[in-house]
C-alpha cells in the first residue's frame, strides 16, 4: 500500500521535551552505556528496525543462517556501545548510522570462531517472533541496490508501525472494524464509496468523511512521532519524512 503524502508536519522546537524524550536522542546524550534509560532506549530501536538491516545482510550473500547470527551479533557489540563511540547528534539519524556501522562490521569486524564467545550464543535483543527468513522470502524480486533496498524497508517498517498504533488506538476505543474500512483512505488511490462505508457502520456519511479526515490527521501525528524516534535533531524531521515517502514510491 502507498500511503499519502502526509500535511505540511508542524515543527518540534529541538528545546522541547517532546523532542528531547525520543529514543535516538536518549541514546546519543548517554554519557553512560549502562544506564537503564540507555538500554531500554537502544533496545526498543533495534527491537524495531532489526529486519532492514537483516535483509540487507541476506543481499549481501549472506545464507539465512549466518545472516541471523551476524545480525545479533552486531546488535549485542551496538548495545554494548562499542559501535556509538564518536556518533555525534548533528550526524545522527539512525537509519543512515545503522546502515554504516553494518557495513563497517562486515567488512572488519566479524570473525566465525567468535559466535560462541558471545555468552555462549545469548541473545541480547529479540529480534521477531516471525522467522526472519520467512519474511524475507515473501518479499518481491527487487534489483535496486541493497542500500536502496534497505531503506525502503525502513519506510515500510516506519509505515506499519503507524498503522499498527493507529489500530491498536481504534481497537481500544471499540471501533477495530472501522478502521478497517478507513485505513485504505490513507492510501493514494482508495475506490470504496463513502455511501458503502456510512451504510455497513450506519452512520452519515458525513461522518465518514469526518472520520477520514480525523484518522489523516492522527496518521500525520504518528508518523512525525515514529520518524522523531530515529533522528537526532527536530530540523531532521521533515526532510526524513519526504525521503521515506520517496523511498516507498520508488
Amino acid at each position: 500500500m502507498e500511503f499519502a503524502h502526509p500535511e505540511q508536519p508542524s515543527r518540534i522546537d529541538r528545546g522541547s521535551p517532546e523532542f528531547q524524550t525520543t529514543l535516538w536522542s536518549v541514546v546519543l546524550a548517554a554519557s553512560e552505556p549502562n544506564a537503564q534509560h540507555f538500554r531500554r532506549a537502544l533496545d526498543a530501536l533495534c527491537a524495531t528496525y532489526w529486519y532492514p538491516l537483516y535483509a540487507f545482510v541476506r543481499r549481501q550473500g549472506y545464507g539465512p543462517h549466518e545472516a541471523e547470527d551476524l545480525s545479533q551479533e552486531f546488535f549485542a557489540r551496538l548495545i554494548e556501545k562499542q559501535f556509538l563511540n564518536g556518533v555525534s547528534a548533528e550526524k545522527g539519524r539512525f537509519r543512515a548510522f545503522l546502515l554504516m556501522a553494518m557495513k563497517h562490521f562486515l567488512a572488519n569486524e566479524w570473525n566465525r570462531e567468535h559466535r560462541q564467545k558471545r555468552g555462549g550464543g545469548a541473545r541480547l535483543v529479540q529480534l521477531d517472533s516471525e522467522d526472519p527468513e520467512t519474511r524475507y522470502l515473501h518479499e518481491p524480486a527487487d534489483p535496486v541496490t541493497p542500500e536502496i533496498a534497505y531503506d525502503r524497508r525502513w519506510a515500510t517498517t516506519i509505515v506499519q508501525r503507524v498503522v499498527d498504533r493507529l489500530r491498536a488506538e481504534y481497537a481500544a476505543a471499540g471501533k477495530s472494524a472501522l478502521f478497517e474500512e478507513l485505513k485504505e483512505f490513507l492510501a493514494e488511490k482508495q475506490a470504496t464509496p463513502h455511501q458503502e462505508v456510512a451504510d455497513r457502520h450506519d452512520i452519515s456519511v458525513s461522518a465518514v468523511a469526518v472520520a477520514i479526515h480525523r484518522l489523516r490527521q492522527r496518521y500525520c501525528t504518528v508518523l512525525r512521532d515514529e520518524v522523531a524516534q530515529t533522528v537526532s535533531r527536530a530540523e531532521d524531521i521533515e526532510d526524513e519524512i519526504r525521503y521515506l515517502i520517496r523511498m516507498l514510491g520508488r
